[in-house]
Protein backbone atom coordinates (compact mmCIF):
# COMPACT_ATOMS: atom_id res chain seq x y z
CA UNK A 1 0.00 0.00 0.00
CA UNK A 2 1.90 3.42 -1.03
CA UNK A 3 -0.27 6.50 0.03
CA UNK A 4 -0.27 9.78 -1.45
CA UNK A 5 2.00 11.84 0.95
CA UNK A 6 2.54 15.61 1.37
CA UNK A 7 3.73 17.01 -1.83
CA UNK A 8 3.05 14.41 -4.31
CA UNK A 9 0.37 15.28 -6.74
CA UNK A 10 -3.15 13.57 -7.06
CA UNK A 11 -3.13 11.41 -9.71
CA UNK A 12 -6.62 12.51 -12.10
CA UNK A 13 -9.43 10.25 -11.14
CA UNK A 14 -12.69 9.14 -12.54
CA UNK A 15 -15.77 7.73 -11.07
CA UNK A 16 -19.40 8.24 -10.50
CA UNK A 17 -21.49 10.04 -7.43
CA UNK A 18 -24.20 9.19 -5.19
CA UNK A 19 -26.17 10.25 -8.44
CA UNK A 20 -24.65 8.86 -11.00
CA UNK A 21 -23.25 12.26 -12.13
CA UNK A 22 -19.55 11.71 -13.37
CA UNK A 23 -16.95 13.27 -10.98
CA UNK A 24 -13.34 14.22 -11.89
CA UNK A 25 -10.27 15.54 -9.90
CA UNK A 26 -10.04 17.93 -12.66
CA UNK A 27 -13.17 19.28 -11.80
CA UNK A 28 -11.82 20.80 -8.61
CA UNK A 29 -8.80 22.63 -10.51
CA UNK A 30 -8.37 26.07 -8.92
CA UNK A 31 -10.30 24.36 -5.29
CA UNK A 32 -8.75 23.31 -2.24
CA UNK A 33 -10.03 19.90 -2.02
CA UNK A 34 -10.98 17.35 1.10
CA UNK A 35 -11.11 13.50 0.25
CA UNK A 36 -11.77 11.32 2.90
CA UNK A 37 -12.05 7.62 2.28
CA UNK A 38 -14.52 5.74 5.04
CA UNK A 39 -14.62 1.54 4.96
CA UNK A 40 -18.61 1.47 4.63
CA UNK A 41 -21.24 3.37 4.26
CA UNK A 42 -23.95 3.87 7.13
CA UNK A 43 -21.73 1.94 9.39
CA UNK A 44 -20.95 3.50 12.98
CA UNK A 45 -17.96 5.59 12.74
CA UNK A 46 -18.52 6.07 9.25
CA UNK A 47 -21.42 7.77 9.85
CA UNK A 48 -20.34 10.10 12.42
CA UNK A 49 -17.30 11.14 10.92
CA UNK A 50 -19.52 11.89 7.73
CA UNK A 51 -21.92 13.77 9.72
CA UNK A 52 -19.18 15.77 11.32
CA UNK A 53 -18.00 16.98 8.18
CA UNK A 54 -21.96 17.93 6.94
CA UNK A 55 -22.39 19.64 10.99
CA UNK A 56 -19.42 21.81 10.28
CA UNK A 57 -20.04 21.95 6.36
CA UNK A 58 -20.24 26.10 6.63
CA UNK A 59 -17.07 26.32 8.37
CA UNK A 60 -15.09 23.87 5.66
CA UNK A 61 -16.66 26.13 2.83
CA UNK A 62 -15.61 29.53 4.53
CA UNK A 63 -12.27 28.42 4.94
CA UNK A 64 -12.46 27.48 0.90
CA UNK A 65 -12.74 23.82 1.09
CA UNK A 66 -14.94 21.35 -1.38
CA UNK A 67 -15.63 17.96 0.26
CA UNK A 68 -15.91 14.59 -1.52
CA UNK A 69 -16.60 11.54 0.65
CA UNK A 70 -15.08 7.55 -1.38
CA UNK A 71 -15.85 4.24 -0.56
CA UNK A 72 -16.52 1.55 -2.67
CA UNK A 73 -19.94 1.43 -2.18
CA UNK A 74 -22.50 1.07 -4.97
CA UNK A 75 -24.45 4.58 -5.99
CA UNK A 76 -27.43 2.93 -4.35
CA UNK A 77 -26.02 2.77 -1.10
CA UNK A 78 -24.20 5.69 -1.46
CA UNK A 79 -27.24 7.82 -2.31
CA UNK A 80 -29.30 6.18 0.67
CA UNK A 81 -26.33 7.66 2.78
CA UNK A 82 -26.18 11.03 1.83
CA UNK A 83 -30.45 10.96 1.74
CA UNK A 84 -30.94 9.83 5.16
CA UNK A 85 -28.07 12.40 7.03
CA UNK A 86 -28.67 15.08 4.37
CA UNK A 87 -25.08 15.21 3.49
CA UNK A 88 -24.52 18.86 1.34
CA UNK A 89 -21.38 16.90 -0.43
CA UNK A 90 -21.13 14.15 -3.39
CA UNK A 91 -20.25 10.58 -2.10
CA UNK A 92 -18.32 8.58 -4.70
CA UNK A 93 -19.34 5.27 -5.50
CA UNK A 94 -15.73 3.98 -6.22
CA UNK A 95 -17.06 0.42 -7.15
CA UNK A 96 -13.89 -0.19 -9.45
CA UNK A 97 -11.58 1.16 -6.45
CA UNK A 98 -9.89 3.88 -8.97
CA UNK A 99 -9.59 6.33 -6.89
CA UNK A 100 -8.93 4.30 -4.10
CA UNK A 101 -6.21 3.42 -5.44
CA UNK A 102 -4.81 6.30 -6.65
CA UNK A 103 -5.04 7.58 -3.11
CA UNK A 104 -3.05 4.13 -2.11
CA UNK A 105 -5.68 3.55 0.92
CA UNK A 106 -6.68 -0.30 0.12
CA UNK A 107 -4.93 -2.50 2.12
CA UNK A 108 -4.43 -4.82 4.44
CA UNK A 109 -6.56 -4.12 7.79
CA UNK A 110 -6.67 -6.25 11.49
CA UNK A 111 -10.17 -6.47 12.97
CA UNK A 112 -11.21 -8.50 15.85
CA UNK A 113 -8.19 -10.36 15.10
CA UNK A 114 -8.66 -11.49 11.76
CA UNK A 115 -6.19 -9.95 8.63
CA UNK A 116 -8.07 -8.61 5.37
CA UNK A 117 -8.12 -5.74 2.35
CA UNK A 118 -9.77 -3.03 2.81
CA UNK A 119 -9.91 0.75 2.38
CA UNK A 120 -7.99 2.72 5.92
CA UNK A 121 -9.97 5.49 6.99
CA UNK A 122 -7.12 8.14 5.73
CA UNK A 123 -8.01 12.05 4.76
CA UNK A 124 -6.20 14.15 2.85
CA UNK A 125 -6.37 17.92 1.82
CA UNK A 126 -5.15 18.79 -1.61
CA UNK A 127 -4.48 22.62 -2.94
CA UNK A 128 -5.64 24.31 -5.71
CA UNK A 129 -3.06 22.88 -8.13
CA UNK A 130 -3.57 19.14 -6.80
CA UNK A 131 -1.04 19.03 -4.51
CA UNK A 132 -1.20 17.02 -1.12
CA UNK A 133 -0.90 19.38 1.86
CA UNK A 134 -2.20 17.12 4.80
CA UNK A 135 -2.72 14.32 5.24
CA UNK A 136 -4.90 12.79 7.85
CA UNK A 137 -4.26 9.08 8.84
CA UNK A 138 -5.35 9.10 12.29
CA UNK A 139 -9.13 10.20 11.66
CA UNK A 140 -11.05 11.30 14.61
CA UNK A 141 -14.49 10.79 13.90
CA UNK A 142 -16.33 12.81 15.71
CA UNK A 143 -13.55 15.78 15.74
CA UNK A 144 -12.90 15.22 11.75
CA UNK A 145 -13.71 18.93 11.19
CA UNK A 146 -11.30 20.42 13.42
CA UNK A 147 -8.57 17.95 12.23
CA UNK A 148 -8.62 19.43 8.89
CA UNK A 149 -8.26 22.82 9.91
CA UNK A 150 -5.61 23.05 12.21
Amino acid sequence: MKILQVGEAVPNFTTTDQDGNTVSLSDYKGKKLVVFFYPAASTPTCTVEACNLRDNYAVLKEAGYEILGVSADTERKQKNFSKKYKFQYPLLADTNKEVINAFGVWGPKKFMGRTFNGIHRITFVIDEKGIVTKVIDDVKSKIHAEQILS
